[in-house]
């Protein structure tokens, strides 16, 4: 979802990231669930996509997660 915000393909964020293509692609294929990967590779997407203007909305008592483009409300 956030990826698709910021028009980019899994080459763009895997290298904004650091990773491998194969890396994200095993992560994003697990849809909802627990990603079985390292928590210093997890971050490194959090970090590129936040660079890039993504906020990461935590759930909490009024809904689930989301994300937000900065500048949007």
């Amino acid at each position: 979802m956030a990826r698709a915000g910021l028009k980019w393909g899994v080459r763009r964020l895997a290298e904004e990231a650091g990773i491998g293509i194969a890396t994200l692609v095993r992560i994003e294929s697990l849809g909802d669930g627990v990603p079985h990967a390292r928590a210093t590779t997890l971050a490194a997407i959090e970090d590129a996509l936040e660079r890039a203007g993504v906020q990461l909305i935590p759930a909490d008592q009024h809904g689930g997660v989301g994300v937000r483009l900065r500048g949007q409300s």
